[in-house]
């Protein structure tokens, strides 16, 4: 009984979706209308659902071939507007220093933190990453250098000392026959 139930929605919903015949377009110029055939018909020749070409079909009807036109997805808004992201960008050439940090590294949570007291703005620091590469900067691993470094005095080294240190390339003679 079930099933007959549903199998006569189905065929009442079938019909309520044909459309008219070419001769009794509407006025609009409805193409599917014009085209005389089922919602689903058209979904199979598509290649779409049929809750698709049924709203393709709605949009066209009510706006035309500009309801066609796809759209951008609203989003989230963003967070910093571009004169903000600017000014973030100015912040970060600064330097973690300037900022007040006690090292020169920036680092996502850093960045996060600056975010938030200059803007008031929260930004996971995940989030960060993808805010700075749209800025155009990349990470930049630092160098592991000692603080007592002295160039100077290593380029002396490599000249003065270095060359007696280093092995000389033996002179080749030919071996010796028995």
């Amino acid at each position: 009984m079930e099933r007959q139930k549903l199998l006569s929605y189905t065929r009442r919903h079938e019909a309520s979706r044909k459309r008219p015949a070419t001769g009794t377009a509407t006025p609009t110029g409805d193409p599917v209308a014009q085209a005389g055939t089922t919602l689903s018909a058209i979904a199979r020749a598509v290649g779409a659902s049929v809750s698709s070409v049924f709203r393709w079909a709605e949009a066209y009807r009510k706006h035309g071939r500009r309801g066609l036109q796809s759209r951008p997805t609203p989003g989230r808004p963003p967070g910093l507007s571009p004169a903000q992201k600017k000014r973030l960008a100015a912040l970060l050439l600064r330097g973690p220093l300037a900022a007040g940090y006690r090292t020169d590294l920036w680092t996502l949570r850093r960045v996060a933190q600056m975010i938030r007291k200059q803007f008031g703005v929260r930004y996971h620091p995940c989030h960060v990453w993808k805010l700075l590469t749209s800025l155009g900067w990349s990470c930049q691993k630092p160098e592991r250098r000692a603080l007592q470094r002295d160039d100077a005095a290593i380029a002396r080294w490599k000249r003065a000392r270095w060359p007696h240190i280093k092995k000389r390339r033996a002179t080749w003679c030919p071996p010796r026959l028995p």
